[in-house]
């Protein structure tokens, strides 16, 4: 029997040739999202957006200029080759691109989709100025890894960053996903392809993939599920030998936070550097639910442990602030004309200081420890401007004066809040914290409020103390100098000088020495600090460039390699260091010795009243 069907003419005008295959406009569709991972052409992938249909004349697409957390200008469209605006009949539309990662396309209510192909940033890192820091860059070994940051890969439409995505990867079979983005249920069983969902396009940002042969660790938080994968290649790392002490570091975290934590799942990607590799920026990026972490292979499996737990500390503190209590400048984040908040002194430098605090609190370390990363950090900040206002630099901190500055938000950042940490345990008899400060901001705020940018001083005067306003008011607004000593005296502690041993480059993770990517990525002894008396016995000064060490020639690599190399050294190795002082090229050398190096620490007051240690306790003890 022949059914007849009576379609309506304007039914079947939209399947006539040249138009749109899509039924639902653009602000109603998913836009379909296709990576292929297996077919990798001179180390670039192909990538391509299917939205619905535009009812405009002109379409902007963009590829990020920045993402949230890195605080610096990436220009992710640099790495974008070929791209294509496709009509419904597979022709090319025309487009003008206004910058590196904007292009506004022509006839846009004929757009079908845009292809395109991506390289990746760790290859290209000694090639592009202002690389991108590797955490937040993107990885494509073809058959063997694949670090996808997807903002390095997926762009967005102008005015459809609400959209949902459905994002269809073809992979290797034998390399497996790691990633917090959900999977869509029914694309499950296909060992290569996977095919994950976003609502919007800051969670496809938010939601990092690392793509490697298994190498993982699962482990239950409470209520948190954690999910630790590496790629390391040559194997020389693997997730269940980092589980344990992750397991321990995270419970302790989980502790600490108490009901502030409000996260189910948590992944965290390590890639692990090789010495041949050109990622070069160590560290990590946060995420909500994630942390993309990159580390160099020449670590030995203890110093390695120990960077995985600062590391990780500090991008699971994030998911308090500013994953948690944020600004609106946060969450409607604007991905290529971005507005910064003036609150790093919170979002980096109270992640940094609690990352340290919960250490003591938890019984991960012991008062000693505690006391040298503090006293670190009041040495560190001495290197940026110390009379620069914290939340002026905050606001501009893409820009100079204010961008060389950034990195003091992990030391006087710290500090900052160490000692509004001190401040509040004084007034309030030692039961109100920064910790507990943090707490109640996460009650009034959290993930889908966020503050006026403003007016959170001024929250925070109102919940704790008037006196709270002239420390804001001097040392996080203003630029007047914190008195350090004031602060910990407060606590019955002082400072004294004391010989120590150090690294013959590094003293725990502050280097000596510095990297100049003005003049080439240039390896040089760093300037107003005390140097150790291996560096000084040479006869080493501050702003010397390595030449070379042993005959070796110094770039980066190799600077890596000899640091390597400084862990088996004994007294009596002997070093011949050229180094170039000016104009003038010298020879430096002799037996490289035991190095140590006179440091200020802090250390109990011998008359510290007892009220002054019930306040030490409360704050280092909760």
């Amino acid at each position: 029997m022949k059914k007849v069907f009576l379609v309506p003419l304007s039914i079947l005008m939209l399947f006539g040739c040249g138009a749109p295959k899509a039924l639902l406009t653009a602000d109603k569709s998913p836009i379909v999202t296709q990576m292929d991972l297996l077919n990798v052409v001179d180390d670039k992938v192909m990538v391509s957006l299917d939205p619905g249909v535009f009812n405009t004349d002109e379409v902007t697409f963009y590829i990020p200029m920045t993402v949230p957390g890195t605080y610096s200008l990436d220009n992710y469209g640099k790495y974008i080759d070929d791209l294509k605006a496709l009509d419904y009949d597979g022709k090319e539309l025309a487009f003008t691109r206004s910058d590196e990662n904007t292009w506004n396309i022509s006839n846009g209510k004929n757009l079908d989709k845009v292809t395109y192909w991506v390289n990746d940033t760790y290859d290209t890192e000694n090639e592009v100025e202002d690389a991108v820091f590797s955490p937040s860059g993107t990885n494509i070994l073809s058959g063997e890894n694949f670090v996808l940051n997807l903002h390095g890969f997926i762009g967005y439409f102008k005015g459809f960053t609400e959209v949902p995505y459905e994002i269809v990867i073809s992979k290797p079979a034998d390399l497996v996903a790691t990633s917090s983005l959900v999977e869509k249920k029914q694309a499950k069983s296909n060992p290569t392809k996977d095919t994950f969902l976003a609502s919007r396009y800051f969670e496809v940002t938010d939601n990092p993939i690392l793509y490697a042969k298994p190498n993982s660790a699962t482990f239950q938080i409470k209520d948190i599920k954690v999910t630790l994968s590496i790629y390391s290649p040559q194997g020389k790392f693997t997730a269940t030998e980092l589980k344990v002490p992750m397991e321990r570091m995270m419970a302790a975290q989980k502790n600490f936070l108490g009901e502030i934590s409000s996260t189910k799942e948590y992944n965290i990607l390590l890639y692990v550097a090789a010495m041949q590799d050109d990622a070069k920026g160590f560290g990590a990026l946060e995420h909500h639910t994630s942390t993309v972490v990159v580390l160099p292979e020449w670590l030995p499996m203890e110093e390695m442990q120990k960077a995985m737990i600062d590391v990780v500390s500090h991008e699971f503190f994030h998911t308090v602030t500013p994953l948690n209590v944020h600004s609106k400048e946060i969450q409607f984040f604007d991905f290529n004309d971005p507005k910064m908040s003036q609150h790093l002194w919170m979002y980096e430098g109270t992640t940094e200081y609690f990352a340290n605090l919960f250490q003591i609190q938890q019984g991960l370390i012991d008062e000693g420890d505690f006391y040298e990363r503090m006293m670190d950090k009041i040495y560190n900040s001495k290197s940026y401007d110390d009379t620069m206002s914290f939340t002026e630099m905050s606001r501009n901190v893409l820009d100079n004066p204010y961008k060389p500055n950034y990195r003091n938000v992990y030391e006087k950042g710290a500090l900052i809040n160490m000692c509004l940490d001190i401040l509040l345990r004084e007034w309030s008899n030692g039961d109100k914290g920064v910790l507990w400060l943090m707490k109640e901001l996460s009650k009034k705020y959290g993930d889908n409020a966020p503050f006026e940018d403003d007016q959170l001083i001024n929250e925070i005067v109102g919940m704790t103390y008037p006196g709270i306003r002239t420390f804001f008011d001097d040392h996080v607004i203003g630029g007047k100098p914190i008195d350090y000593a004031g602060y910990l005296g407060k606590v019955g502690l002082t400072t004294a000088n004391e010989e120590e041993e150090s690294g013959y480059f590094l003293k725990g993770d502050i280097p000596y020495i510095d990297v100049d990517p003005n003049n080439g990525d240039a390896i040089f002894v760093r300037e107003g600090i005390k140097l150790n008396n291996f560096l000084e016995q040479l006869g080493a000064k501050g702003g010397d460039v390595f030449k070379s060490i042993n005959g070796i020639p110094i770039d980066l690599e190799a600077m890596r390699f000899v640091i390597g190399q400084s862990f088996g050294w004994t007294p009596g190795t002997e070093i011949i260091m050229k180094v170039k002082r000016g104009d003038e090229e010298l020879t430096l050398q002799g037996g490289v010795g035991s190095p140590m190096q006179t440091v200020e620490k802090i250390v109990p007051k011998d008359n510290a009243t007892e009220m002054q240690k019930k306040l030490r306790m409360s704050w280092l003890k909760g």
